[in-house]
């Protein structure tokens, strides 16, 4: 038993946060950033960045579409620029860029350790047949699954990279996840969407998939239903029953 309803035969998966601890390198990176850029521009009205912030208005979106959601929020408006942009210009995506490199930093320094329930479950996902797939928002999902030694279990990925070379919306748009469905080869009424972002759940019940898993990363069991989960978890080990 892996816990989902008749009829499911492909997971999709968000990485950070679901299948690897990386969310909370990604939090870390995003508040540095954030938190630097606040302070000079606000001097002694700081307010720093919080894990409200980044559940809010950051967590599962892509990078750039994060920094416009939160600098809305505190009422500031920067110039697009360009992806290309170093990571000290002043534009959204100079600040994404700065964050970027900072993760890659702290993912070298640190390295990537999935969630040992994960594993398990994808172990037992792939033994009952179901196609598996990884959905995430940032662009360097390849290298975080490789580093984590995930790739064996995944047929499709659909990453930032993707996200951008399709011209496709990011989360809580459910464009990403329709994209691993399609890849698959799977009807979206014949998956599962497994997410640990607001904006993550969000998209899987826009996106009309078959159900919808909330994993409980941060807290928040009542939000990510809210949100659109059909059940929320601790691990995905929880969904294996006997066999967690």
């Amino acid at each position: 038993m892996i816990g989902l309803p008749e009829g499911i035969s492909a997971c999709l998966f968000d990485l950070d946060g679901v299948l690897t601890g990386t969310a909370a390198l990604h939090r870390e990176a995003w508040k540095q950033t954030f938190d630097a850029f606040l302070r000079e521009r606000d001097g002694a009205g700081f307010r720093p960045f919080t894990d409200a912030d980044y559940a809010q208005h950051v967590d599962g979106r892509p990078r750039a579409d994060g920094v416009r959601a939160f600098l809305a929020s505190r009422s500031i408006t920067l110039p697009e620029g360009d992806p290309n942009d170093p990571p000290n210009t002043p534009t959204v995506n100079g600040l994404g860029n700065r964050k970027n490199e900072l993760v890659l930093r702290i993912i070298d320094e640190r390295g990537v350790d999935p969630y040992p329930g994960s594993v398990r479950y994808l172990e037992e996902a792939q033994k009952a047949g179901l196609a598996i797939a990884v959905v995430t928002s940032s662009a360097n999902g390849a290298a975080v699954l490789e580093a984590a030694k995930l790739s064996r279990f995944v047929k499709a990925l659909v990453d930032g990279l993707v996200l951008k070379r399709d011209h496709l919306r990011g989360k809580p748009a459910p464009d990403s996840f329709l994209a691993g469905a399609k890849a698959l080869g799977v009807d979206p009424s014949r998956a599962a969407v497994f997410e640990d972002a607001l904006a993550g759940v969000q998209a899987g019940r826009a996106g009309n998939f078959g159900y919808v898993v909330g994993v409980n990363r941060a807290n928040q069991a009542d939000e990510l239903r809210a949100h659109g989960a059909d059940v929320v978890v601790d691990d995905l080990a929880d969904l294996l029953g006997d066999k967690a």
